[in-house]
């Protein structure tokens, strides 16, 4: 029984530990395979005119994002970076093919307008699904 016991109980800390894990700080400053290049400065925003390049960085902090209405124009280029405040976030658009980790830049030109969801891409704990937004292109 003693036995029985300590398994269960190994197999419940193991998940714990997996579930609360998500969430601890990433090392992971690799460039992403969406075109590379950091982004230096602060979220653009669609101040500019269309067409241009709009460096907007996104930071994630344990359960959300700073920004959740990113505004851009037709044309524009984005050079849009993650970063991890606290614990360990991803951050995926799947209309755009955007899938970045902590100190990743992704470059895309948004050639469409609508609105294009994004949401955290790593299961980060019991806020994880309220870790989301949207990207507004006009």
């Amino acid at each position: 029984m003693n036995k029985r016991w300590y398994s269960v109980a190994l197999i419940a800390l193991i998940a714990v530990m997996l579930v609360l894990g998500g969430c601890g700080k990433s090392t992971n400053n690799n460039q992403s395979n969406n075109g590379g290049g950091a982004a230096g400065g602060n979220a653009g925003n669609g101040g500019g005119a269309a067409g241009g390049t709009q460096n907007i960085t996104v930071n994630a902090e344990n359960w959300k994002f700073d920004q959740t209405d990113i505004k851009l124009k037709v044309g524009d280029n984005v050079k849009l970076t993650l970063k991890n405040k606290s614990g360990n976030h991803g951050l995926e658009i799947p209309d755009l093919k955007v899938n970045i980790k902590d100190g990743e830049t992704a470059n895309f030109t948004v050639d469409k307008a609508g609105t294009y969801e994004f949401r955290c891409s790593i299961q980060c704990g019991s806020g994880h699904e309220e870790m989301k937004g949207k990207i507004i292109v006009s």
